[in-house]
């Protein structure tokens, strides 16, 4: 707090803890501006206010009068100042006031003033203990019956990044006044002070527009819109210090500590056909698979047309006519639908799928690379860690068994559930060893080794085994294949979940958070098992319900495509709680319960009910529902 510049306190009563305040900071450069909602002669009427106020004052602070902390903006004085602390102790709306005035008195003051707070400003709010609603108030209120201080910030983009003991020791001067508009303190015992920043605002999902080369074709595509801001974030980079990047490091070390590992670092399509996906199902069903319709396909990336595209183009979702120049070669991928996946499973020449395994793409370079059985004289491989390999079983019958890796962006279609992850890193590495060395138990003691005493669980399955963890069930698995004499061993991990577990990160959705607190936390390399802190604590979690009657063309699928479109991904569950098929009619109708909650933004009652609305309306001129 040495770096302070600025604080600004409002609702102050006899100025005691301004006084205070002032104290404290002597030493240095802090200036303080104290408020109070009476007029001067009502506020000098308090017991030692004058003295308090010379306090402040003497020390080069102001004191202003008359000024509601609920309409900071109409205080002359403090136009154009930008405060790098506010401070608000002990909030009340006087008298017996009810929670819900002061919930409305909490939220008023944020959305006030966040208007005055620097971009790196904290906003502090001291309460007694059991008013916020939040797990640190001991004994806890009924939410209902507390006043809800965490969804009160959120509606002015609020979040809680900190919440302690309100250390009244340290401002032994302070008097606290007002307890019900009488001259009496509020009780200090077990309160608490919360710290609110600012959040990042809300963006809006883009659909963007690639050409990529596939199967000898030049192909044009939109990525749905609820994917889009999954895109081209580049965690696994060589330089980067994301945790999804740190994980891979320490499975590629570990593993390598036993085998030479050979990363690929080309840059691979995106889509796959039809009849690659044919061949190789990728242990991946059909529907689960997001299906794209190409936009065009054959043409020459050189022509007219392909300069009138940017190679990348981010288009607002909203926007989903096609202009002039896209015009698709087949009529089927002509209509507006096309930014939807379509969910067919019968392969044909029109459609391709993003790629919903990595192995497709491996088994290339395995093949290429002869099977993945090497002599060492012969290979160009750049080890990544071989040291001790032939000690370790890392030679096999005169050649070294070398581990050939692939790790990238992989797509499922999957409903809306905690732990459905619809794009994740998958980490895969393949070698062929020989059958005496029995590779699958050499594996096994590895990553026993490796994430046992990370909390994550070896469980033996047929021709290998799966890495499992709490709640959220497998991580990734070894699989094996015996062809004469040798063994095909495939491993192949979920890198995101993985993080999520090593670092005891709350989320999955947090990995993909723009907030620069968020990455900082792993800039010095952390070692897997350390605990992650989170910057947004305790957010609110917000339910609605959706009705609508079905049409003909009823995917369920692209029902949740779009709730995430709609929701920028703050729905984490999707329940369906009824369904009613009416007699008369012949119409089907669906309700869904939807459970809104965002670890990476501040998420009000407000900006959920604004997502809820979106998505009656994409649903409506989508998927032509008709909402109840």
């Amino acid at each position: 707090m040495s770096d302070l510049r600025s604080i600004l306190l409002v609702g102050e009563g006899n100025f005691s803890f301004s006084a205070a305040l002032t104290r404290f900071y002597s030493s240095s450069e802090t200036r303080i501006t104290a408020t109070c909602l009476q007029d001067k002669d009502a506020a000098l009427r308090q017991q030692q206010a004058a003295d308090n106020i010379q306090t402040v004052e003497g020390s080069g602070g102001a004191v202003l009068f008359e000024v509601d902390c609920t309409k900071l903006e109409e205080c002359a004085s403090l136009r154009g100042c930008a405060f790098d602390r506010i401070l608000f102790n002990f909030p009340h709306c006087g008298r017996k006031s009810g929670v819900k005035k002061n919930r409305q008195l909490l939220k008023d003051f944020f959305l006030s003033c966040v208007q005055f707070l620097a971009e790196e400003g904290e906003v502090h709010v001291s309460l007694c203990n059991g008013q916020g609603g939040t797990p640190v108030d001991q004994p806890r209120r009924e939410w209902f019956n507390s006043w809800q201080v965490v969804a009160m910030a959120a509606e002015a983009h609020l979040i809680l990044s900190d919440v302690h003991k309100f250390e009244s020791e340290k401002y032994q001067s302070y008097k606290c006044t007002g307890y019900r508009s009488q001259d009496k303190g509020f009780h200090l015992e077990n309160a608490l002070l919360h710290v609110f920043t600012r959040s990042l605002p809300y963006a809006s999902a883009k659909v963007i527009k690639l050409e990529e080369d596939v199967d000898g074709q030049r192909v044009q595509f939109n990525m749905p819109a609820e994917l889009g801001d999954f895109m081209f974030r580049d965690f696994l980079a060589s330089d980067s210090v994301h945790p999804v990047k740190l994980v891979q490091d320490f499975i590629l070390d570990g593993v390598g500590e036993r085998w030479p590992v050979s990363m690929t670092t080309a840059s691979h399509s995106f889509l796959l056909t039809a009849k690659q996906w044919e061949t190789n199902h990728c242990g991946v069903e059909g529907e689960q698979c997001y299906w794209i319709h190409p936009l065009q396909k054959g043409f020459n990336s050189d022509s007219l047309l392909a300069t009138e595209l940017a190679h990348l183009t981010l288009l607002d979702s909203q926007d989903t006519h096609r202009g002039p120049s896209e015009k698709p070669l087949r009529n089927k991928a002509a209509d507006g639908s096309r930014f939807l996946c379509s969910h067919s499973t019968d392969p044909d020449e029109d459609l391709y799928l993003l790629r919903p395994s990595l192995i497709p793409k491996l088994s290339e370079l395995h093949n290429k690379n002869q099977g993945g059985k090497v002599s060492a004289t012969e290979s160009n491989v750049n080890y990544e860690s071989a040291t001790g390999c032939e000690k370790l079983s890392g030679r096999c019958n005169g050649v070294t068994c070398v581990l050939y890796g692939m790790s990238g962006l992989v797509f499922r279609n999957l409903p809306v559930n905690f732990w459905n992850i619809p794009v994740f890193h998958e980490l895969h590495l393949t070698g062929v060893f020989s059958s005496q060395s029995e590779p699958v138990k050499l594996f096994e003691q590895t990553f026993d080794r490796l994430l046992s005493p990370l909390g994550i669980s070896i469980v033996a399955e047929d021709g290998g085994f799966s890495f499992m963890a709490h709640p959220m069930g497998s991580v990734g698995k070894v699989l094996s294949r015996t062809s004469g004499d040798d063994i095909t061993v495939t491993v192949s991990i979920n890198l995101d979940v993985l993080a999520v577990v090593l670092f005891s990160i709350p989320d999955w959705r947090l990995l993909w958070s723009y907030d620069p607190r968020f990455l900082k936390q792993f800039a010095p390399r952390p070692s897997p098992g350390t605990s992650y802190h989170a910057f947004s604590l305790f957010p609110e979690i917000f339910s609605f319900d959706i009705s609508f009657w079905i049409g003909s063309s009823w995917e369920e699928l692209k029902f949740h495509a779009l709730v995430r479109e709609a929701s920028l991904g703050t729905v984490e569950q999707v329940k369906l709680i009824d369904k009613f098929s009416h007699p008369d009619l012949s119409q089907t109708s669906y309700c869904y319960r939807l459970i809104y909650q965002s670890h990476t933004h501040a998420l009000s009652h407000t900006q959920a009910l604004k997502f809820h609305k979106n998505l009656e309306s994409l649903l409506s001129s989508r998927l032509q529902v008709t909402i109840r």
